[in-house]
């Protein structure tokens, strides 16, 4: 495995062999020393040119769980303001001497261009509305935890799923994996060709809420459109948010999944965000044991106890 860009295509078994790796990370952030001298020299390079909380911060944890260094990039106080090219200012990266670079970026196919660029390892942490593959992964290892496996499982994906690069990468992830997926959303928020999805559609939560195993629910994007394809956000809560009467209705052993950042009262309502079958902060911890298996694969790490 050279990069890290895309959940498509990659066959089940190199999925269960990732989440296994992260399953001993797992392991060892639950020690009392949280780290390993695994990628002890390397460096890894953290490039957002998008705001994020939780995928950069893990991937920074991550690397320095494995004992690597970091550097951060922020585009805000780079010399992309002044007028530099993205190629330079990757050549510019590299040229200080990196072993990976973790990218996001609003431009779909962003981090294959830079592939291109340079020969170390690329990671894709989101490009535009295209992939987010260790969202898929986090997401995944979070369910297998929970149930054990994933075959057979019936996984409702709702919310801003034509917007959502998360909704992409999951799908690809959980289908592969053994799951039924089905898309729920507004005609407005379904992929323009659902048909391209290893997944069923829906536009009625209420008539498919009882079938499903795991809630996965997305935020409305607005910063991509996805809030000017419906009437209002309480109509969208009233059609399509996780209320506190319709967790109620969920099996008893169904869990809730949520990527964040989320809006509380729209497409969840507090109560159910806070409670024990929220599997949301089980993510966010699971997100830097899978980012470790990620580097650790790219990097060549060598297990050292």
């Amino acid at each position: 495995m050279n990069h890290f860009l895309t959940i498509e295509g990659l066959p089940a078994d190199d999925l269960n062999g990732l989440l296994d790796d992260a399953d001993e990370f797992v392991e060892v952030l639950h020690r009392p020393i949280p780290k390993v001298p695994a990628l002890r020299g390397k460096t890894v390079a953290t490039m957002f040119f998008e705001p994020s909380t939780r995928t950069k911060m893990s991937f920074e944890k991550a690397a320095k769980a494995l004992s690597a260094d970091t550097m951060s990039f922020s585009p805000g106080t780079s010399s992309l303001s002044k007028g530099e090219s993205l190629k330079d200012t990757v050549l510019t990266i590299k040229a200080m001497g990196t072993d990976a670079m973790v990218v996001r970026h609003k431009a779909t196919g962003a981090p294959w261009r830079i592939a291109e660029w340079i020969e170390q390892p690329v990671l894709n942490a989101g490009d535009g509305a295209h992939q987010h593959p260790t969202q898929a992964l986090l997401d995944s290892l979070t369910i297998r935890q929970h149930f054990g496996t994933l075959e057979g499982l019936k996984i409702g994906i709702i919310g801003d799923i034509r917007h959502s690069r998360v909704a992409r990468s999951d799908i690809q992830a959980f289908s592969t994996l053994g799951a039924e997926v089905t898309m729920v959303a507004p005609r407005t928020l379904l992929p323009v060709d659902a048909a391209v999805f290893d997944a069923t559609a829906s536009e009625d939560l209420d008539e498919v809420l009882e079938d499903f195993d795991v809630v996965y629910v997305l935020r409305v994007q607005a910063e991509r459109g996805g809030a000017s394809v419906f009437p209002s956000l309480s109509e969208y809560t009233d059609r399509y948010g996780i209320t506190k009467e319709r967790f109620a209705r969920l099996k008893p052993e169904a869990v809730v999944l949520h990527p964040g950042p989320m809006n509380r009262g729209v497409e969840i309502e507090g109560a159910v965000a806070d409670d024990p079958r929220a599997l949301i902060l089980d993510q966010v911890f699971n997100g830097v044991a899978v980012r470790m298996a990620v580097l650790f694969r790219l990097l060549g790490g060598e297990s050292n106890e």
